[in-house]
């Protein structure tokens, strides 16, 4: 399936000793990014949490959030930090005696203070397997949310690729039209200029016309550039890269259709096609 990079999921977990907390959510880049935020208990987790990111994601700005916050059970077996207490006193001496007026800590206020109640440190190893199959069930949720935004992706590109053919068809048939038209005008202007002039010379200006506008390799090469675009599309996977290539050679062959132009309706085409490549190419940049 075509996989957007866009996506967010979130999950949480109670264990005995604490609840766990996992977060990622993708965005659109030209690489894979990932950037990881834990909390010291799971520092040691790093490098696996990554490679298991890598292993799922090939494209994007990947955000991954994991939290711990330890239990009531686990918050009880804590002890205070005397030396900390003893800080915390003399700096509110400090305080008071330059705001005398200042209202003094209440023990609620000592407990809340960061660092005052020393809880028990987690043990990683009691954390690591059911934090890794965390991580696991949000990598899914979220592999789930791209690939549902990618087939919405895939939809829209393939309704630009279908109004994309049918322009392309609406060229091939006016060519004919055109040279039968210049070639009529050509030959009354020089007869008109010059009454002995031979068919020869009417016959070499009517080539080199037709030739200059001769637009058959752009239109078979943009048919071909669209049937790669859906065949793409269809085998899905990691397809971002190739699409905008695609998109790039689109646009070359709408730009070289509109330089030939001689007609106000091929003219137009040209820039229609043009304006649905450019909203093509807006789309594929979230495209993994």
């Amino acid at each position: 399936m075509i996989a957007s990079m866009t996506g967010f999921a979130v999950a949480s977990r109670d264990l005995p000793e604490a609840t766990l907390n996992v977060e990622v959510r993708s965005v659109n880049h030209r690489f894979l990014d990932i950037q990881i935020r834990l909390p010291d208990e799971l520092r040691s987790l790093e490098p696996e949490i990554r490679d298991r990111l890598a292993g799922r994601l090939t494209r994007g700005k990947v955000d991954c959030r994991i939290g711990i916050v330890a239990s009531p059970v686990q918050q009880q077996t804590g002890t205070l930090n005397t030396e900390m207490l003893a800080r915390l006193k003399s700096l509110e001496h400090l305080v008071r005696a330059t705001f005398p007026e200042a209202t003094g800590l209440t023990v609620s206020d000592v407990l809340r203070w960061p660092g005052v109640f020393d809880q028990a440190t987690l043990s990683v190893d009691t954390v690591r397997e059911p934090c890794l199959e965390l991580l696991g069930q949000v990598l899914n949720e979220l592999v789930a949310a791209r690939r549902r935004e990618g087939e919405r992706l895939k939809e829209l590109l393939l309704e630009r690729v279908a109004r994309m053919e049918a322009l392309v068809e609406e060229v091939a048939p006016r060519i004919p039209a055109l040279i039968a038209a210049y070639q009529e005008r050509l030959s009354n202007r020089l007869r008109e200029a010059m009454v002995n002039l031979e068919d020869e010379r009417i016959r070499q200006e009517f080539t080199l016309f037709a030739s200059k506008i001769d637009v058959d390799e752009e239109l078979t090469r943009l048919t071909a550039h669209l049937q790669e675009v859906k065949r793409v599309l269809a085998s899905g996977g990691p397809a971002g890269k190739r699409l905008d290539f695609l998109m790039q050679e689109l646009n070359r062959e709408a730009n070289t259709l509109g330089s030939k132009s001689v007609d106000a309706e091929v003219s137009r085409i040209a820039m229609e096609l043009k304006v649905l490549i450019e909203q093509m190419r807006e789309q594929i940049q979230n495209v993994e």
